[in-house]
C-alpha cells in the first residue's frame, strides 16, 4: 500500500461536530476500502485567497493514510460529489512525518527568523 496525505475544505457554514463527521466519515471510506488512516487533524476555519463557491473561508482538514489506490480514488470521488467539500488535494509520500502537520506547530518555533526586535536591531546595526 502507498502512503498519502489528503487536505480538503469544507463550507464556511458548517459547525464544527458536521466537520469532525466528514473526517470520521471519509477516514471509514478509506477503511471499508481495504486502507486505513494513520493520522488526522483540523485546522480550523481559514480566510482563503479567493471565493470557491461564494464562499470566503473554509474548515480545512488534513488526513493521513496509507491505502490502497482505489480506496483513495473511491474517497476523492465520494468528496467531489459531496456538497459540503469545496475542494480536495491529495499527495502520495514517500514517508509520514512524526508529530503534528506544520500547519499546527506554533509560528513562534520557526527556526532561522528571530524575533522582531532581533531583525530590527540588525537592520539598524547596518545603517
Amino acid at each position: 500500500m502507498a502512503l498519502y496525505e489528503h487536505v480538503f475544505i469544507a463550507r464556511q457554514d458548517l459547525s464544527g461536530a458536521q466537520v469532525e463527521a466528514l473526517i470520521e466519515h471519509f477516514g471509514n471510506v478509506l477503511t471499508e476500502n481495504g486502507g486505513k488512516v494513520v493520522g488526522q487533524e483540523y485546522w480550523g476555519i481559514k480566510t482563503m485567497s479567493y471565493k470557491i463557491n461564494k464562499n470566503r473561508k473554509g474548515h480545512y482538514a488534513f488526513l493521513r493514510s496509507d491505502a490502497p489506490p482505489a480506496a483513495v480514488q473511491e474517497m476523492e470521488r465520494l468528496m467531489r460529489l459531496h456538497e459540503d467539500v469545496m475542494r480536495v488535494l491529495t499527495v502520495k509520500v514517500d514517508a509520514h512525518e512524526d508529530g503534528p502537520s506544520v500547519q499546527m506547530q506554533k509560528r513562534d518555533d520557526r527556526e532561522g527568523r528571530g524575533s522582531r526586535e532581533e531583525r530590527g536591531s540588525a537592520s539598524r546595526d547596518r545603517q
